[in-house]
């Protein structure tokens, strides 16, 4: 299996008091889980289906990953964040904490 470039990328800017990392499948070759593990960082990565010997991996863990990619898809229901308006990037940060805090309000 191939090693890619955001795999790289990712991993030379990820914090060393992180103690998991949850990936998708495109996050799985033995190069990048070697690299977390060096680190002290246990990956949560499903295996591809093409490997000959299927990785073990916390599935209720994994499950998690779900709750980020429905917040991600949230913000985007707002014009402002999706179509990106504001140039500063302190500005554009605010936007999101506001969309955020109201979307976080008014799943409760």
């Amino acid at each position: 299996m191939s090693d890619h470039v955001g795999a790289r990328l990712i991993h030379d800017s990820l914090p060393g008091s992180a103690s998991y990392l949850i990936a998708d499948r495109g996050y799985d070759s033995d190069r990048f889980r070697a690299a977390l593990k060096a680190k002290g960082i246990t990956p949560c990565i499903p295996p591809i289906k093409s490997r000959k010997q299927p990785l073990a991996y916390d599935k209720t863990l994994y499950k998690t990953r779900h709750k980020i990619e429905n917040m991600f898809a949230k913000l985007k229901h707002w014009r402002r964040i999706a179509t990106r308006y504001d140039r500063c990037a302190h500005t554009f940060f605010s936007a999101i904490c506001i969309a955020a805090t109201v979307i976080f309000y008014l799943n409760q």
